[in-house]
């Protein structure tokens, strides 16, 4: 299903790195929205060490159709070595607001 609509996470070490990809994201047309959660403390293992840091989550909502594009977008302009990247179907949610999802996703 290409048009199955997406939550997409990704990480970014700031709030201005945050919003710089949110935009890049949306200018594409690749997500109908972002959303940037406040920094958090993020402890992971990385590279046999546990590591300790802070970064803001993003929620991006876009489809399956789309999501090629996102994940080589997000790739190219991530910092990270190993960015987070991971999509989460929406199995259920308002149908309004999962045909604007798919209208600000088409392609253009």
């Amino acid at each position: 299903m290409t048009d199955l609509p997406l939550l997409v996470l990704t990480t970014m070490p700031d709030h201005q790195a945050a919003e710089a990809l949110a935009e890049k994201i949306l200018r594409s047309n690749i997500a109908a929205c972002v959303n940037i959660l406040p920094e958090m403390t993020s402890i992971y293992v990385w590279k046999g060490k546990t590591q300790h840091g802070s970064e803001n989550q993003l929620i991006i909502k876009t489809t399956a159709a789309r999501y090629d594009a996102l994940q080589a977008l997000i790739s190219d302009l991530h910092p990270y070595e190993l960015p987070e990247i991971i999509a989460v179907p929406i199995t259920h949610g308002l149908p309004e607001y999962l045909n604007w999802v798919k209208a600000c996703t088409k392609k253009s």
